[in-house]
């Protein structure tokens, strides 16, 4: 996978989103373009960039897979340790999200025609109930 698109992360956010939430295309399309505002060409982004409604964005997206994050610790000068927490793409996550629809919508289309192929009778008890 190359680089991150807006139709590329729209479409993962769509299918990693419950619908009964009620994310819609534009919605959707707009919170990618601003998580990707942020990372720019690069898959990594300081969390230190964010504001609170930001971050709490990004939360959302990492309970949906498609965030992660990770931390570096380094020691300063002083002898002090420092920490610095980052915000990762995760790429295969994104990708399988996006193929998601494809297989979603043959899945509904079976299931619709199961049901309709049922006979009559299938609802009713067998046997007698003495």
């Amino acid at each position: 996978m190359g680089i991150i698109t807006v139709e590329d992360l729209t479409q993962a956010i769509k299918n990693s989103i419950d619908n009964s939430r009620g994310m819609v295309e534009e919605q959707a399309y707009e919170l990618a373009h601003h998580v990707l505002n942020f990372f720019g060409y690069s898959d990594r982004i300081i969390d230190n960039v964010l504001e609170p409604e930001d971050r709490d964005a990004f939360y959302m997206l990492e309970d949906a897979g498609i965030l992660t994050t990770e931390r570096e610790e380094t020691t300063l000068y002083d002898g002090r340790e420092w920490r610095i927490h980052y915000w990762l793409f995760r790429r295969e996550k994104i990708d399988a999200l996006m193929n998601m629809i494809h297989e979603d919508s043959d899945d509904e289309d079976r299931d619709e025609f199961r049901y309709d192929e049922l006979p009559d009778d299938i609802w009713q008890r067998g046997g007698s109930a003495s």
